[in-house]
């Protein structure tokens, strides 16, 4: 229970710094989507081009984030020289990157269909890059152990870059250029806060050591492409498939706006990621690490079960994040907040793998995944729109989620309390169902206050069944 304690501690404070900051973020989707008109396509244009910059981000780090922790917990290893080589690597990629975009630009931007505008392009290229890098240093913070730095640096950057949208689209204008050219600002002034990390590191480098985390983490990186095409690649494909090529920036840019919601799950999982990626590592020499993982399962879904009807109970007030323009994608948001519980969950199970060193399996998984994602969008977006991106991102996840489970049970047996988590996913469905029924003549306070008695019956079952009050840390003393 210490350990969970501990998890809990450094997950709360990476969970501020993601919830706060996503929450923060979501001061631009209502900017974006009240300036940036629905029927422009701008905020498709938005849409479009972060994916494709998500999918570069998982390129160039290359698998290192989860390769330096697993190396710099090794046995034999040297932290520091784990750290230089990580950081060798993806900085080579990142100028490998930025060398070939402005090199064939044109050819670039003629493909994406934005000829008119190259700087969208190796402005969001060179802002992907510098992202790169950085994210190899919040790794180093996470490593040791400096969660509030971490938190702080993540807040900053978000002020910023919120003040600065806020500045140009409050009292300047409402050019989509200055999305990209503001978020290229303010993640280049980030670098600076890493002076200390550069100057006090011994750039200490292992030809040997370099080549065994080569190996280790070119799974992790078709893993990650896998994983991440999931997240982005309906985004990516669907103005090229979608019937009304003069539709296709609108529709979707109705979709990305109402998935902002929908990112409330990502947070969370975003969150546990952060503390739950180097505990596990950290844990794995002890005995009763395995009943750790199990319980750490178990709380994870009660909680993201937990966000999933808060979510969904008061959608009448979140609504009001996104432009009354956008507003017809709604539907899409239970559909990807489940996507996005089995994400987590297969997060949660694929640690197996990269404990045996087997990250093949991952990669396996992950391409699985993505296949069947690709083939429900294909299939399905000529005849359903956007309502195709949500359905695909569930049997994608679902896909992955379950080969995970039955390969992980005969790699690496773990005795989840499945038949405890299955009475949760029971009462949160039937709860959520409720929700769903109510008449949409009732007024919204009338709704919102039925669903927050829905809520509070889900809670109140997670008291009785698994954390009694007088088990909360601060709290606890106050109960019997």
């Amino acid at each position: 229970m210490a350990n969970l304690k501990s998890l809990a501690k450094e997950t709360a404070i990476y969970g501020l710094s993601s919830i706060v900051g996503r929450f923060l973020n979501y001061l631009l989707v209502p900017l974006y989507t009240v300036k940036i008109a629905a029927s422009s396509g701008g905020y498709g244009v938005v849409t479009n081009i972060y994916a494709y910059t998500a999918l570069l981000l998982v390129i160039l780090t290359f698998g290192m984030e989860t390769t330096f922790f697993r190396f710099a917990n090794k046995e034999g290893e040297n932290p520091k020289t784990v750290f230089t080589n990580a950081l060798l690597v993806v900085g080579s990629l990142s100028v490998l990157l930025m060398a070939a975009v402005m090199v064939f630009l044109p050819q670039i931007c003629s493909g994406l269909g934005y000829d008119d505008h190259p700087e969208w392009v190796w402005m969001m290229a060179l802002t992907v890059s510098i992202d790169a890098v950085q994210a190899i240093f919040y790794s180093l913070l996470r490593f040791q152990k400096k969660a509030l730095k971490f938190a702080t640096l993540k807040l900053t950057f978000i002020a910023l870059n919120i003040g600065a949208n806020l500045v140009y689209f409050l009292f300047i204008g409402h050019d989509v250029t200055y999305v990209f050219s503001l978020n290229l600002a303010c993640t280049a002034v980030m670098t600076l806060f890493f002076i200390p990390e550069m100057l006090h590191n011994h750039w200490q480098t292992d030809k040997a050591q370099l080549r065994r985390m080569f190996s280790y983490s070119w799974p992790i990186l078709v893993l990650g492409i896998a994983g991440i095409l999931n997240q982005t690649v309906d985004k990516i494909i669907f103005p090229l498939i979608y019937p009304d090529a003069e539709q296709a920036q609108v529709q979707l840019g109705i979709y990305g706006a109402c998935v902002k919601i929908a990112m409330i799950m990502a947070m969370i999982t975003q969150a546990f990621r952060y503390a739950y990626e180097p505990y596990v590592f950290a844990k794995s020499k002890d005995k009763d690490s395995k009943e750790t993982y199990a319980q750490a399962m178990k709380y994870f879904i009660i909680f993201t079960l937990l966000a999933f009807l808060v979510v969904m109970g008061y959608m009448d007030i979140l609504k009001h994040i996104i432009g009354a323009g956008y507003r017809d994608g709604l539907r899409v948001v239970p559909i990807v907040m489940a996507a996005e519980i089995m994400m987590g969950i297969y997060f949660n199970l694929s640690f197996w793998y990269k404990l045996i060193d087997k990250t093949i399996w991952g990669a396996w998984f992950s391409l699985a995944g993505c296949t069947a994602l690709i083939l429900v969008n294909v299939l399905l977006i000529p005849s359903i729109g956007y309502m195709a991106c949500a359905w695909g991102g569930v049997a994608g996840y679902g896909v992955a989620m379950l080969l995970s489970y039955f390969v992980g049970q005969k790699k690496m047996p773990i005795n989840y309390p499945l038949l405890q988590i299955g009475k949760y996913v029971l009462i949160a469905a039937v709860l959520y169902t409720a929700m769903a029924l109510l008449p949409d003549s009732f007024p919204a306070i009338l709704r919102i206050g039925i669903n927050t008695l829905l809520i509070a019956i889900f809670v109140a079952y997670i008291i009785k069944a698994d954390m009694p009050l007088h088990s909360l840390p601060v709290i606890g003393k106050y109960f019997k």
